[in-house]
Protein backbone atom coordinates (compact mmCIF):
# COMPACT_ATOMS: atom_id res chain seq x y z
CA UNK A 1 0.00 0.00 0.00
CA UNK A 2 0.88 3.69 -0.87
CA UNK A 3 0.78 6.35 2.32
CA UNK A 4 -0.55 9.75 1.15
CA UNK A 5 0.92 12.58 2.24
CA UNK A 6 -1.49 12.74 4.89
CA UNK A 7 -0.93 9.81 6.67
CA UNK A 8 1.59 10.39 9.65
CA UNK A 9 4.99 8.58 9.42
CA UNK A 10 5.18 7.10 12.38
CA UNK A 11 2.38 4.33 11.04
CA UNK A 12 4.30 1.68 10.19
CA UNK A 13 2.59 -1.44 9.06
CA UNK A 14 4.03 -4.47 9.09
CA UNK A 15 1.67 -5.87 7.07
CA UNK A 16 0.74 -6.23 3.44
CA UNK A 17 -2.69 -5.37 2.18
CA UNK A 18 -5.76 -5.29 3.56
CA UNK A 19 -4.14 -5.48 7.28
CA UNK A 20 -1.96 -2.80 6.31
CA UNK A 21 -5.23 -0.59 5.26
CA UNK A 22 -6.33 -1.33 8.74
CA UNK A 23 -3.00 -0.79 10.53
CA UNK A 24 -3.08 2.94 8.97
CA UNK A 25 -6.98 4.14 9.54
CA UNK A 26 -6.72 2.38 13.13
CA UNK A 27 -3.32 4.24 13.85
CA UNK A 28 -4.39 7.43 12.46
CA UNK A 29 -7.66 7.29 14.30
CA UNK A 30 -5.74 6.78 17.49
CA UNK A 31 -3.22 9.36 16.99
CA UNK A 32 -6.23 12.05 16.16
CA UNK A 33 -7.88 11.10 19.39
CA UNK A 34 -11.02 9.61 17.13
CA UNK A 35 -9.83 6.34 19.61
CA UNK A 36 -9.34 6.74 22.93
CA UNK A 37 -7.05 4.69 25.19
CA UNK A 38 -9.21 1.99 26.43
CA UNK A 39 -11.50 1.64 23.81
CA UNK A 40 -12.42 -2.11 22.82
CA UNK A 41 -11.70 -3.55 19.10
CA UNK A 42 -13.65 -6.10 18.39
CA UNK A 43 -13.01 -8.15 15.72
CA UNK A 44 -16.32 -9.34 14.27
CA UNK A 45 -17.38 -5.27 14.39
CA UNK A 46 -14.10 -4.50 12.66
CA UNK A 47 -14.62 -7.02 10.26
CA UNK A 48 -17.65 -5.20 9.53
CA UNK A 49 -16.38 -2.01 9.16
CA UNK A 50 -13.34 -3.01 7.07
CA UNK A 51 -15.47 -5.67 4.99
CA UNK A 52 -12.24 -7.92 5.94
CA UNK A 53 -12.20 -11.19 7.34
CA UNK A 54 -11.21 -11.77 11.03
CA UNK A 55 -7.86 -13.12 10.07
CA UNK A 56 -7.31 -9.94 8.45
CA UNK A 57 -8.45 -7.90 11.47
CA UNK A 58 -6.53 -10.41 13.58
CA UNK A 59 -3.18 -9.79 11.87
CA UNK A 60 -3.63 -6.07 11.78
CA UNK A 61 -4.30 -5.89 15.53
CA UNK A 62 -1.14 -7.97 15.79
CA UNK A 63 0.60 -5.60 13.84
CA UNK A 64 -0.47 -2.49 16.07
CA UNK A 65 0.16 -4.13 19.57
CA UNK A 66 3.86 -4.63 17.87
CA UNK A 67 3.86 -0.75 17.98
CA UNK A 68 2.06 -0.37 21.63
CA UNK A 69 -0.59 1.03 20.23
CA UNK A 70 -3.12 -1.96 20.82
CA UNK A 71 -3.09 -4.16 23.87
CA UNK A 72 -4.11 -7.93 23.42
CA UNK A 73 -5.57 -8.87 26.61
CA UNK A 74 -5.88 -12.60 26.83
CA UNK A 75 -9.90 -14.00 26.50
CA UNK A 76 -10.48 -10.20 27.00
CA UNK A 77 -9.91 -8.87 23.29
CA UNK A 78 -7.58 -5.77 21.65
CA UNK A 79 -7.79 -3.11 23.12
CA UNK A 80 -6.42 0.95 22.63
CA UNK A 81 -3.24 0.64 24.70
CA UNK A 82 -3.53 2.57 27.95
CA UNK A 83 -0.64 3.87 29.72
CA UNK A 84 -0.51 4.34 33.17
CA UNK A 85 0.41 7.80 34.92
CA UNK A 86 4.10 6.07 36.13
CA UNK A 87 4.86 5.51 31.44
CA UNK A 88 3.27 9.12 31.22
CA UNK A 89 6.09 10.55 33.22
CA UNK A 90 8.58 7.93 31.76
CA UNK A 91 7.71 8.47 28.53
CA UNK A 92 8.13 12.77 28.84
CA UNK A 93 11.11 12.17 31.04
CA UNK A 94 12.74 10.17 28.32
CA UNK A 95 11.69 12.68 25.36
CA UNK A 96 13.57 15.54 28.25
CA UNK A 97 16.63 13.55 27.90
CA UNK A 98 16.23 12.88 23.70
CA UNK A 99 14.94 15.80 22.03
CA UNK A 100 16.63 19.00 23.63
CA UNK A 101 20.21 17.53 22.20
CA UNK A 102 18.69 16.92 19.25
CA UNK A 103 16.78 20.28 18.60
CA UNK A 104 20.49 21.64 18.74
CA UNK A 105 21.79 18.87 15.95
CA UNK A 106 18.80 19.76 13.64
CA UNK A 107 19.47 23.65 14.24
CA UNK A 108 22.88 22.84 12.96
CA UNK A 109 22.30 20.74 10.36
CA UNK A 110 19.26 22.60 8.75
CA UNK A 111 19.02 23.59 5.01
CA UNK A 112 16.92 25.64 3.32
CA UNK A 113 14.89 22.66 1.76
CA UNK A 114 14.11 21.43 5.82
CA UNK A 115 13.28 25.01 7.00
CA UNK A 116 10.41 24.99 4.15
CA UNK A 117 9.35 22.15 5.24
CA UNK A 118 8.83 22.84 8.49
CA UNK A 119 7.42 25.72 7.95
CA UNK A 120 4.68 24.04 6.08
CA UNK A 121 4.63 21.37 8.91
CA UNK A 122 3.65 24.35 10.68
CA UNK A 123 0.94 25.87 8.19
CA UNK A 124 -1.21 22.74 8.52
CA UNK A 125 -0.89 22.49 12.20
CA UNK A 126 -2.13 26.05 12.58
CA UNK A 127 -5.14 25.32 9.64
CA UNK A 128 -5.91 22.68 11.74
CA UNK A 129 -6.15 24.79 15.07
CA UNK A 130 -8.25 27.48 13.94
CA UNK A 131 -10.56 24.73 12.01
CA UNK A 132 -11.22 23.03 15.18
CA UNK A 133 -9.64 20.03 13.89
CA UNK A 134 -8.10 19.16 17.20
CA UNK A 135 -7.06 15.75 16.86
CA UNK A 136 -5.28 16.34 13.13
CA UNK A 137 -3.51 19.44 15.12
CA UNK A 138 -1.90 16.52 17.69
CA UNK A 139 -1.23 14.56 14.86
CA UNK A 140 0.63 17.36 13.15
CA UNK A 141 2.55 18.26 16.63
CA UNK A 142 4.12 14.70 16.71
CA UNK A 143 4.98 14.94 13.54
CA UNK A 144 6.90 18.32 13.65
CA UNK A 145 8.94 16.64 16.98
CA UNK A 146 9.94 13.29 14.32
CA UNK A 147 10.69 15.42 11.46
CA UNK A 148 13.34 17.70 14.02
CA UNK A 149 14.83 14.11 15.13
CA UNK A 150 15.03 13.20 11.13
CA UNK A 151 16.94 16.47 10.40
CA UNK A 152 19.34 16.14 12.97
CA UNK A 153 20.77 12.55 10.97
CA UNK A 154 20.73 10.53 14.10
CA UNK A 155 18.51 7.42 13.20
CA UNK A 156 19.01 5.86 16.06
CA UNK A 157 17.65 8.37 18.33
CA UNK A 158 14.73 9.29 15.83
CA UNK A 159 13.88 6.41 16.08
CA UNK A 160 13.19 6.44 19.92
CA UNK A 161 11.63 9.45 19.45
CA UNK A 162 9.01 8.25 17.13
CA UNK A 163 8.11 5.76 19.35
CA UNK A 164 7.45 7.95 21.94
CA UNK A 165 5.70 10.68 20.21
CA UNK A 166 3.63 7.71 19.44
CA UNK A 167 3.15 6.86 23.05
CA UNK A 168 2.59 10.37 24.11
CA UNK A 169 -0.42 10.52 21.87
CA UNK A 170 -2.05 8.11 23.77
CA UNK A 171 -0.83 9.99 27.10
CA UNK A 172 -2.58 12.97 26.17
CA UNK A 173 -5.76 11.55 25.42
CA UNK A 174 -5.87 10.12 28.41
CA UNK A 175 -4.39 13.01 30.67
CA UNK A 176 -4.78 16.25 28.93
CA UNK A 177 -6.40 19.05 30.84
CA UNK A 178 -6.64 21.75 27.88
CA UNK A 179 -6.75 21.14 24.18
CA UNK A 180 -3.38 22.67 23.65
CA UNK A 181 -1.45 19.98 25.67
CA UNK A 182 0.89 18.39 23.02
CA UNK A 183 1.87 21.57 21.45
CA UNK A 184 1.28 25.44 22.39
CA UNK A 185 0.48 27.34 19.33
CA UNK A 186 3.54 29.62 19.20
CA UNK A 187 6.34 26.65 20.68
CA UNK A 188 6.92 25.55 16.94
CA UNK A 189 7.53 28.62 15.55
CA UNK A 190 10.01 29.70 18.49
CA UNK A 191 11.71 26.98 17.14
CA UNK A 192 11.58 27.21 13.82
CA UNK A 193 13.30 30.69 14.21
CA UNK A 194 15.92 29.18 16.60
CA UNK A 195 16.38 26.99 13.03
CA UNK A 196 16.32 29.63 11.23
CA UNK A 197 18.92 31.24 13.33
CA UNK A 198 21.05 28.23 12.90
CA UNK A 199 21.02 28.52 17.02
CA UNK A 200 21.49 25.31 18.32
CA UNK A 201 21.77 27.06 22.00
CA UNK A 202 18.74 28.54 21.98
CA UNK A 203 16.83 25.39 20.02
CA UNK A 204 17.48 23.20 22.86
CA UNK A 205 16.54 25.63 25.61
CA UNK A 206 13.23 26.73 24.14
CA UNK A 207 12.62 22.49 23.90
CA UNK A 208 13.79 21.70 26.78
CA UNK A 209 10.56 24.43 28.01
CA UNK A 210 8.67 23.21 25.91
CA UNK A 211 8.41 19.72 26.97
CA UNK A 212 8.13 21.13 30.22
CA UNK A 213 4.86 23.26 29.05
CA UNK A 214 3.07 19.92 27.61
CA UNK A 215 3.59 18.09 30.96
CA UNK A 216 2.29 20.70 32.72
CA UNK A 217 -1.07 20.58 30.55
CA UNK A 218 -1.52 17.14 31.75
CA UNK A 219 -3.53 16.03 34.55
CA UNK A 220 -2.47 12.68 35.47
CA UNK A 221 -5.39 12.12 38.01
CA UNK A 222 -8.40 11.98 35.69
CA UNK A 223 -9.50 9.00 33.06
CA UNK A 224 -11.64 9.41 29.91
CA UNK A 225 -15.24 8.56 29.66
CA UNK A 226 -16.55 6.28 27.25
CA UNK A 227 -16.27 5.94 23.72
CA UNK A 228 -18.88 6.05 21.05
CA UNK A 229 -19.06 3.16 18.45
CA UNK A 230 -15.96 1.72 16.04
CA UNK A 231 -18.72 2.36 13.27
CA UNK A 232 -19.46 5.78 13.99
CA UNK A 233 -15.75 6.52 14.71
CA UNK A 234 -14.42 5.33 11.78
CA UNK A 235 -16.66 5.80 9.12
CA UNK A 236 -15.11 3.94 6.43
Amino acid sequence: MTRSASTPSFIHPTVGGPSADIVVALSQAIHEHRLLPGTKLGEDELSRIFNVSRTVVRSALQSLSHEELVELRRNRGAFVAQPTIREAREVFEARALLEPRTARSAAERMTPEDLARLEAHIAAEHDAIANAEHGKALRLSGQFHIDISRIADQATIAGFIERLVARSSLIIALYWQRQSALCEKHAHGALLEAFRRGDGDDAEDLMKSHLVDIVAALDLRELPRAQTSLQDILKV
